[in-house]
């Protein structure tokens, strides 16, 4: 056993032999490497499952009683200064390990068809391989500085992930907004760092746990600056993690391929903000205002999250708002102390949300097949529908995913959620009710974008790709023929084709044709399609593609039992697997909760969740339920459009609560106009002030110096009757004003 934990250094750097052996090879033998690009696929994927058998063994030892390892070796010593380098294996760090792991490999897997036909093949896996190693790294480093060096790296990994296609200037934009706004959580991580570095002297995690707690024991340390260093290690976490208010990245970070959305934006980068949290939870249970501001935070986040992918038409953005929801979740738990529930939600939600993202990526590639390249069209929930009999594994697979999202047992979601509320009601009841509100948002918007995607008729207006005029599709799109007139909407019509020609977005006043073709980067995929037979269905993915789909439903349905009491002892005191694996790390927080059950409102509280979620997926199905060509329930939408000023009142808030979600909260408006018009005016001001004040002094000084020499090289003619008339001349000045002051 101690022979394994002895080998646990190695973990980072596994995967780093396939990004290296790809520069070189681009360096020294493109074409030979390039000729042989599948083969990096494998080897990826193969250095990843021996991680995975490595970590999964190392997770067994942690089960089995074999708690914290942990071997460090000095890297510089001077003086009274050490800094040492290392790696910690406890419990957070094997869930971790095995969470990044298991999910990665199904990326890669369906990355290697996904990304089959471009030509930065090479240059993704290498990126991805990158960002596997840097993620490791962060999971098994033993101090903050290893921590922060590899917590850069990470940053590093997204801002090149989701500036894959940087030729696009929309994609370019996305990363440069990720990387800008990471940098201000990474400056306060930073600054946190150094702060505690200065009160406790050490940056290992024992070290600075006990100095922190013996120091506030002995009321030996300012209060005020305590919690403000706890406060900026927290500032880190909240960019990472995409948490109110450095959330602004995420959903533009849906313009990286779709691989990334799942492997970045599901389970490594965005976990690893959860990860620092845990990590320091020790710390900042000894401070609490930090655990209050921890769990504001989180609150806030979950119902921002929420309210901003109601509305929301491009499906992996609404899924981006969906992972900034439910890590509020996890930070809520966090931040009441909820430690088990917290990993445990990270846990079920990573699976699921993966789940989605390859789902959606499936979607994309169908819908290509129909429109062509196209992020614009082949995202867009509103040109789609009607695609359950095109992609019944993608469809079957994405909602199961969908009701592990919102809550629906036996699924993963539903455990770890229900964990999170019920601890919520104890915690605050305010905080309570916002978790069970949102809860209902969720089922709502999850089941909106699964009507949206699968259920109805095909809204893609065909014709206009396929050259056939009579298609077999439906023509019936909400965005019409050639754009479309503006129509008064009402709560039902919203959603409704009101016709074959026309129709209103969800809760929108206005419509608006379709944007142009954005300019085609991938040209062979142009040449592609256009070799296709005209009349081209959607299909269904290849197997390298449903595969990963297939092996992640069945982690969405069965990864939650890892958290469901089943055994006892002879106390009748309940366990479960994953309470088993968080022990010393329970211990740790000194938690007085146990592990013992009331089924009878355990099932109670499980009711009422559930109840929630179903209420929610009501709504969603009431609103966005297909609608065929007979309008079966054109009567009842008349009915209601004669309601006259209760239904114009209905309109308002409607489109109040739309607005709103469309246009993200106004945050990204807000930004806009504070930060980047304000600095950008403070910045002309600046340059105003240095070119008039701080030039035109120099510039003042140095014309006066020469109109005055060019004056007096006149006076000095050599004359003494000159000499005398100027000085008598100034003595008479001097006396005048000497005499009348």
């Amino acid at each position: 056993m101690e022979h394994t934990y002895q080998y646990a250094w190695i973990i980072p750097f596994i995967p780093l032999p396939v990004p290296i052996a790809i520069g070189v090879g681009l360096l020294l033998v493109p074409a030979a490497t390039k000729s042989l690009r599948r083969m990096w696929a494998f080897f990826s994927v193969l250095l990843l499952s021996i991680i995975m058998i490595f970590s999964a063994d190392l997770s067994i030892q942690q089960i089995n009683g074999s708690f914290l390892h942990q071997y460090v070796w000095s890297w510089t010593i001077n003086n009274d200064f050490s800094l040492e380098f290392g790696y910690l294996i406890d419990p957070l760090t094997s869930i971790m390990l095995i969470l990044i792991t298991t999910v990665g490999i199904m990326v890669l897997i369906y990355s290697d068809n996904y990304m089959s036909h471009d030509q930065g093949y090479l240059r993704f896996f290498a990126y991805m391989s990158f960002s596997n190693a840097s993620m490791l790294g962060l999971v098994t480093s033993s101090n903050l500085i290893q921590i922060y060096i590899f917590w850069e790296l990470v940053g590093m990994c997204s801002y090149l992930l989701i500036g894959f296609w940087f030729t696009r200037p929309i994609v370019a934009s996305a990363c440069q907004k990720a990387f800008v706004t990471n940098r201000v959580g990474d400056f306060g991580l930073l600054l946190g760092i150094l702060g505690f570095y200065f009160i406790t002297g050490s940056f290992e995690f024992r070290d600075l746990f006990e100095i922190t707690n013996n120091l506030i024991d002995n009321d030996e340390v300012n209060s005020l600056l305590l919690t403000l260093c706890a406060s900026l290690l927290f500032v880190g976490a909240v960019a990472k993690s995409a948490q109110f208010p450095l959330h602004v990245w995420l959903p533009d970070a849906m313009e990286g391929p779709t691989p990334i959305s799942a492997l970045i934006h599901a389970a490594t980068m965005v976990a690893a903000g959860i990860f620092l949290v845990a990590r320091l939870l020790p710390l900042f249970t000894s401070i609490p205002y930090v655990m209050n501001f921890i769990s504001l935070i989180g609150i806030i986040t979950i119902l921002l999250g929420a309210t901003l992918a109601l509305a929301q038409r491009d499906i992996k953005r609404c899924l981006a708002y969906s992972t900034m929801s439910q890590l509020g979740y996890t930070m809520l738990a966090l931040g009441m102390g909820s430690y088990r529930a917290a990993l445990f939600h990270l846990i079920t939600h990573a699976y699921s949300k993966a789940l989605l993202f390859l789902g959606s990526g499936s979607i994309i590639h169908s819908m290509e097949t129909v429109i062509g390249y196209s992020p614009e069209k082949s995202q867009n929930m509103a040109l789609m529908g009607g695609l359950t009999k095109y992609v019944p594994i993608t469809k079957i697979s994405f909602l199961l995913g969908t009701l592990s999202l919102c809550g629906i047992p036996p699924l993963a979601c539903f455990w770890s959620k229900d964990e999170i509320l019920n601890d919520s009601w104890l915690y605050s009841p305010i905080f309570a009710i916002i978790a069970c509100f949102t809860a209902g948002l969720t089922a709502f918007y999850m089941f909106r974008m699964y009507l949206l995607t699968f259920e109805g008729h095909l809204n893609v207006h065909f014709q206009n790709y396929s050259g056939n005029k009579n298609s077999p599709f439906s023509s019936i799109s909400i965005w019409g023929k050639n754009g479309v007139k503006a129509i008064k909407p009402t709560f039902f019509l919203s959603t409704i084709a009101i016709n074959n020609n026309e129709s209103a977005p969800p809760f929108s006043k206005k419509t608006y044709p379709l944007d142009k073709n954005v300019r085609n980067m991938m040209r062979f995929l142009i040449t592609y399609f256009s070799k296709k037979k005209k009349n081209q269905y959607p299909h269904e993915s290849d197997n390298t593609m449903l595969l990963p789909l297939l092996v992640l439903v069945l982690f969405t349905l069965f990864v939650g039992s890892i958290g469901i009491p089943m055994d006892f002892d002879q106390k009748g005191i309940y366990f479960d697997i994953l309470s088993k694996w968080l022990t010393p790390s329970i211990n740790l927080l000194h938690s007085n909760s146990n592990n013992s059950v009331d089924w009878y409102e355990f099932v109670t509280n499980a009711i009422f969740s559930v109840s929630i979620a179903f209420f929610g997926i009501f709504i969603a199905s009431l609103l966005y339920r297909p609608v065929y060509s007979s309008f079966q329930n054109l009567d009842l939408i008349n009915s209601f459009v004669k309601m006259g000023p209760k239904r114009n009142f209905w309109d308002k808030i409607i489109n109040v609560i739309y607005n709103w979600s469309y246009n993200r909260g106004y945050v990204d408006v807000f930004y806009a106009t504070t930060f980047t018009r304000g600095i950008r005016g403070v910045a002309e001001l600046i340059s105003f002030f240095d070119r008039q004040v701080i030039d035109g002094i120099t510039n003042g000084v140095g014309i006066t110096s020469f109109f005055v020499g060019e004056g007096i090289k006149y006076v000095g003619g050599g004359r003494i009757s000159s000499y005398l008339f100027f000085y008598l001349f100034y003595v008479l000045i001097f006396f005048l004003i000497y005499y009348f002051i």
